[in-house]
């Protein structure tokens, strides 16, 4: 499968929990890097981490596709045991 066929499928719900907390954390690292006082090193160091994850995080819960075919078969065969 194609990245950009991968991208434009449907995301699962857990996965686009996941995206939205991925861009939470950016806006929340970028807000960090970028305030206009002086803060120390090592809060602005953490900034810059909290956007790398964010940014990881949006990346890979995005790919992330739902599986319609093996959710309708196991489904059927949750029916037929039954």
């Amino acid at each position: 499968m194609n990245i950009l066929d991968r991208y434009k499928k449907p995301t699962p719900r857990f996965f686009r929990i996941l995206r939205n907390l991925g861009v939470s954390l950016v806006t929340a690292g970028g807000t960090l890097m970028a305030a206009p006082v002086d803060m120390p090193e090592w809060l602005t160091s953490i900034g810059s981490y909290i956007i790398v994850v964010g940014t990881v995080l949006t990346a890979v819960s995005q790919a992330v596709v739902a599986d319609i075919k093996s959710t309708k078969q196991k489904s059927n065969l949750d029916g037929d045991e039954y």
